[in-house]
């Protein structure tokens, strides 16, 4: 009866290795968490406990987010590929064919594995619909620079578009809107939620209250501050 309950993605966003061992762990008590299936949501986690006679626990929706803006226009082509237009494949000839080695090569192998049409390809980055996104992690486990994180839906948030760990010199003529790791955006902050490690800020989404400071302050706009789910 667990099986029914579930979705049929078998994403893995759950720990297990799909909807069979989800399943089969919740029948076996090997755990009693009831909310893991993020494609289902809500709804799914309901019918579980029911199931299972317990309390469904809350479900805070989520959705993908790319952390790279570089674009055509922002971020250069270094060489010309001919090859397989998958972005494993190009990553592995000189880091991709755009001049930023960490940023997004466009080749759409996160819209290959999303099930529910939520990516697409807009200027060179990929792009996520939030409404469309179920959180499944296929494309958080695909991307191969790891630029794809899952944010908070309907929470205004400051988001970093920008994975280089060049030093600012660098990052300045491989992307125009790269972050340079000048700490500003750390020193603005008040509530001690951003911080620049390895040449790049970070926001820890559990203390940012999206206030816009860090993004105000951001001398090449490599933060935004976003709501995901509205426009």
């Amino acid at each position: 009866k667990i099986r029914e309950c579930l979705p049929g993605a078998n994403c893995g966003a759950c720990g297990f290795s799909g909807c069979d061992g989800y399943a089969a762990a919740l029948s076996e008590g090997k755990t009693k968490a009831t909310n893991l299936c993020a494609p289902g949501g809500a709804d799914t986690a309901k019918n579980i406990a029911a199931v299972l006679g317990v309390e469904a626990g809350d479900i805070k929706p989520m959705a993908a987010f790319v952390h790279c803006n570089g674009t055509h226009e922002n971020s250069k082509l270094k060489l010309n590929y001919e090859g397989q237009r998958s972005c494993k494949m190009a990553n592995q000839l000189f880091g991709g064919p755009k001049d930023c080695v960490y940023g997004c090569i466009g080749y759409g192998d996160c819209v290959n594995v999303c099930e529910y049409g939520a990516i697409s390809i807009c200027d060179g980055v990929a792009r996520v619909d939030p409404l469309l996104c179920k959180a499944c992690k296929k494309c958080v486990n695909t991307c191969p620079k790891g630029l794809i994180e899952l944010l908070p839906l309907y929470d205004r948030k400051a988001a970093v578009t920008c994975k280089n760990h060049n030093k600012g010199a660098f990052t300045r003529k491989e992307c125009k809107v790269g972050c340079i790791g000048c700490m500003k955006c750390q020193k603005v902050c008040p509530v001690g939620a951003v911080t620049v490690e390895n040449n790049t800020a970070h926001v820890d989404y559990n203390k940012c209250v999206g206030c816009g400071k860090c993004a105000a302050g951001c001398p090449t706009g490599a933060i935004h501050i976003v709501t995901l789910g509205k426009s």
